[in-house]
């Protein structure tokens, strides 16, 4: 009887709401599946500077992801249409775009050793701006240009997305070394942004081909390097120091150093072998894009696609893209590096023969038609690439060492670089070899059938990826730390204490 009173002494203690003023109801579940990306984003902000996810989403989203889409169908029908070339022609001159990210480590090192003022990555992102506005004004204005000066053109545009790419890839690794809980968050929050802005390049690039012609359509790209001139002006970047006596002496022993230490990593096993899987992965892989781009739109062997359809064609796949990062994101970044891999290069090569099906029309006496189809096919395709994408972007931040971080994941992604430069000069090759040309597709589906066959051949070196788990270590931490440019960059850090100290003073 007394607990009973007690109780109800303590009830009354308890305020009722007033009257006029309605209980506080908890969100529901879809509001709360709508703000989960908005508070995602806000701890990624209060954990890593705005800044540099601001910087992320302008490279990722508005350089890469815009840009290269966009210059994808641009270029592709420019080649096609205002130079006429041959597919497997076309395909050689689209090998040579991937030279600037075979540079990519040319970048990392001067970011790296070279600071210009103090900083080392500001001057860079307003260096990549500069080159790709240039480049683009000059093909786009001009009127006929003789092939070598286009391809010098969009070369120098390419060169500006890599600067700028290696530049924002830096700060990324250095963040995923020094909070590795959130390397996986970063990769997936950059993939989100280079998909969101694919699925706009891809889905206004038909349109802008349609009305300004291919050669006008290429002005458009003016823009996003103009963002990367601001980026390089408000990026958060500590100040480092700048001594003028013996900067060049000093920076010459940051380079031998420098090389010194990625030769050293190279060579160890846990990191060449899965660099090799990723050439390897990319390389056999050979590309017959040219060729079935071709094929989409002739109007008489093929489907006859418009120039829009094309580009609403690459704008689902980024849709679709996005759900691969989300797939990745929500149920995927638990397995092990060499399970996930195993399944997602069987997939893909499994989906490749829905490329066979098409070109040989089996879909029409399936009763699908052809624009239904290409949107099926595109999709699995996308989503299964970004599957078998992401983790292994993840494994290379993981083999960085510190203090040369960005130099040498540049390296590893200019491996990955050289693959597809591979496979885009294998599958022109293979596509002349084939005479699969701009009236002639007889053979594109042989084509297509080998490149299906050297994807099922890549799962026999799958023992060559780490059998980890994605949040664990690939290397040991102390094999990352001890390289003696960490030593280097320890005492850079001391000294540039002391001139903030100073400065504050």
């Amino acid at each position: 009887m007394e607990e009973e009173q007690n109780s109800s002494e303590t009830l009354k203690l308890i305020p009722n709401p007033p009257p006029n003023q309605p209980r506080k109801q908890p969100p529901s579940h879809r509001a709360a599946l709508l703000l989960q990306p908005i508070q995602w984003l806000q701890m990624l902000c209060k954990q890593l500077n705005p800044t540099f996810i601001l910087g992320i989403a302008l490279v990722y989203g508005v350089s890469q992801g815009f840009s290269n889409s966009f210059f994808k169908v641009v270029t592709d029908f420019y080649w096609k249409d205002v130079q006429k070339v041959q597919p497997s022609v076309s395909q050689i001159y689209i090998g040579f775009y991937y030279i600037p990210w075979i540079l990519k480590p040319v970048w990392g090192l001067l970011t790296d050793v070279f600071p210009v003022m103090g900083y080392r990555r500001r001057p860079y992102f307003v260096a990549a701006g500069v080159v790709g506005m240039v480049s683009a004004a000059v093909v786009a204005v001009s009127g006929n240009l003789p092939v070598a000066v286009a391809l010098g053109c969009l070369i120098g545009i390419t060169a500006g997305v890599a600067i700028a790419d290696v530049t924002i890839d830096a700060c990324i690794a250095r963040n995923s070394i020094e909070m590795r809980s959130l390397a996986a968050d970063m990769q997936s929050f950059s993939g989100f942004c280079s998909s969101a802005g694919a699925l706009l390049g891809y889905s206004t690039s038909g349109f802008f081909v349609n009305r300004l012609g291919a050669q006008g359509a290429l002005g458009v790209l003016v823009v996003p390097p103009a963002m990367l001139v601001v980026l390089g002006f408000v990026i958060h970047e500590l100040r480092g120091p700048n001594l003028p006596s013996d900067n060049r002496r000093k920076a010459m022993e940051k380079v031998e150093i420098a090389i010194r230490d990625m030769g050293r990593t190279i060579k160890c096993p846990q990191v060449w072998k899965p660099s090799l899987y990723m050439y390897l992965s990319l390389a056999l892989s050979i590309s017959t894009h040219e060729g079935q781009f071709y094929w989409y739109t002739d109007p008489n062997a093929g489907p006859a696609f418009s120039q829009e359809f094309v580009g609403i064609i690459y704008a689902v796949g980024a849709m679709a893209s996005i759900l691969g990062i989300l797939i990745y994101h929500k149920t995927l970044k638990e397995y092990p590096f060499r399970t996930l891999l195993f399944f997602a290069q069987l997939i893909y090569s499994i989906s490749g023969f829905l490329d066979v099906i098409f070109i040989l029309r089996w879909n029409l006496q399936l009763g699908l038609p052809d624009y239904l189809f290409v949107i099926m096919e595109e999709c699995i395709s996308r989503v299964v690439s970004r599957v078998r994408w992401m983790p292994m972007i993840i494994l290379s931040t993981k083999l960085c060492p510190l203090g040369i971080e960005g130099t040498f994941f540049a390296l590893l992604m200019c491996i990955d670089s050289l693959g597809t430069l591979s496979s885009k000069w294998a599958g022109g090759l293979v596509l002349h070899l084939l005479h699969v040309t701009r009236s002639d597709f007889t053979n594109l589906w042989l084509v297509v059938l080998i490149r299906n066959v050297l994807r099922l051949a890549t799962l026999a070196l799958i023992f060559l990826v780490p059998n980890v788990g994605q949040a664990d270590e690939v290397i040991s931490s102390d094999f990352l730390d001890n390289s003696s440019w960490s030593v280097v960059g320890k005492e850079d850090e001391e000294l540039q204490t002391y001139m903030n100290e100073d400065d504050e003073i």
